[in-house]
């Protein structure tokens, strides 16, 4: 008799466990879709340029894209965008969709693409940095942003 209630006991705890194990699945999934829709930007503060708008609206328009950061500097340009998960398959068809469309629309710009979530989150942290800090020289924003296209360069 205290054997079947081992039994049944061990049976019960295996069950809640993998029920555990089902929640914390749901919420890295969701994870995954969370959008964090940074505005576009430019190194340099006083400079409004017209096309980061239009480019960050361009790449946005791409179904298979849920959430895009646009960093204009001096010379580069820096997309970064995440891809809904289910079309991870096809990255590399996307990013070759995108470079297409940029170079098309904005031939005498230099872009840097990247659907890497670093430097998506570089990307983001950047912007932030040069719409809170008011110490942020356009200088630093530049050498930043060059720092992340390098990183890009080395990841591929």
């Amino acid at each position: 008799m205290t054997n079947i209630k081992r039994l049944i006991l061990i049976t019960c705890l295996f069950l809640l466990s993998s029920c555990n194990q089902e929640q914390n699945s749901k919420d890295s999934q969701l994870a995954l879709l969370k959008t964090t829709n940074p505005s576009p930007v430019t190194t340099d503060k006083n400079q409004k340029s017209r096309n980061v708008e239009r480019i960050k609206k361009d790449v946005s328009s791409f179904p298979e894209i849920y959430d895009v950061a646009v960093v204009e500097g001096k010379k580069n340009t820096l997309v970064a965008y995440k891809v809904k998960h289910l079309k991870r398959m096809k990255m590399k068809k996307i990013e070759g969709n995108i470079n297409k469309l940029l170079e098309k629309k904005y031939p005498n710009e230099n872009f840097t693409v990247s659907s890497d979530y670093k430097i998506f989150l570089e990307a983001v942290k950047l912007n932030e940095q040069i719409k809170s800090d008011k110490k942020f020289s356009k200088q630093k924003a530049e050498k930043q942003l060059q720092k992340i296209i390098e990183m890009t360069k080395e990841m591929t």
